[in-house]
């Protein structure tokens, strides 16, 4: 068993698994840790806990240390320094005219590297930003080019709900989304209305769809024939969570009445296709079907 602790290193950051060593560490304890990059400032947010040595993927960096008064000062001396870093990076990137959006610039805790994250639409020759940054902060100057998603985790803001966005706040993480997500949850499939403030699929359909996906497995599907204390008729709209179906009658097409899913009886699907409001209200124009499958496409990648 290897004895582990959960750190991040930003807020809402991905939790990084670390070896705490002979460290006595508590949720909420800055700390000094090895990492790729060098030693890095974190703060540790799950207790400390033994795994399976087979469950970890790799051998586990050590913490170093819990930080110090000075650790802390240097971590706010570069917090400053990287806004600082960021308006100059702003001014280069204009001066080269290269087609790129500046997200923010990060230091690292030794203060040796600077890494400034950007967006853009393709691939962008900043060669000569490079030598030109190099010239100006004296370290070694990293670009790293991230995806719409990252850029709204790092920029922050509020979602269509009205409140912060998840991604900014607390998750740790994305999840593959989908366009089934939303068709199981009854969602207009416009992609202004299921789409984020990122441009990609809503973060939010991923939430609730286990529930959605094991309530839809208890009733009939839209188009299901069946057979109620009133006759037999065709299901034409499902309210999952409150376990109720509407049924239009083959008698009087006139007439839909709504049943507990334990009131009706499945006979099987219909022969014939049925068209509704419910469903009509699902068809879209070829154009946004295949906006829908590439913002689809995308999140995947």
């Amino acid at each position: 068993m290897q004895k582990t602790v959960g750190i991040r290193f930003k807020p809402a950051g991905k939790i990084y698994i670390f070896d705490p060593k002979q460290v006595f560490l508590k949720v909420g304890d800055n700390v000094i840790v090895e990492t790729a990059r060098g030693l890095e400032y974190g703060q540790v947010v799950s207790k400390v806990r033994y795994m399976p040595e087979e469950e970890l993927k790799h051998p586990i960096k050590p913490v170093i240390r819990k930080a110090t008064p000075k650790d802390d000062a240097d971590h706010e001396k570069n917090i400053q320094r990287a806004l600082e870093a960021y308006e100059i990076a702003k001014k280069e990137i204009e001066k080269h005219k290269l087609d790129m959006k500046l997200i923010n610039a990060e230091y690292t805790f030794d203060a040796t590297k600077v890494i400034f994250n950007f967006t853009a639409e393709g691939r962008v020759d900043f060669r000569e930003l490079v030598k030109d940054l190099a010239a100006i902060f004296h370290n070694r100057i990293e670009l790293r080019q991230v995806g719409v998603r990252d850029e709204a985790k790092m920029m922050g803001g509020l979602g269509q709900c009205g409140l912060e966005l998840c991604c900014h706040k607390w998750m740790s993480e994305f999840v593959p989304v989908s366009i089934k997500m939303a068709k199981e949850q009854g969602l207009s499939l416009n992609p202004g209305k299921i789409s984020g403030i990122c441009g990609r699929l809503l973060c939010c359909l991923q939430f609730e769809s286990d529930c959605y996906e094991c309530a839809l497995k208890q009733l009939p599907g839209i188009g299901y024939k069946v057979k109620t204390s009133d006759g037999t008729g065709t299901v034409i709209k499902l309210e999952p969570l409150k376990g109720k179906v509407s049924v239009k009658y083959d008698s009087d097409e006139q007439i839909i009445k709504e049943y507990d899913k334990d009131d009706v009886t499945i006979i099987g699907p219909s022969k014939q296709k049925t068209k509704n409001n419910s469903v009509e209200q699902q068809e879209l124009m070829d154009d946004e079907i295949e906006e829908l499958k590439e913002l689809e496409k995308e999140d995947k990648e």
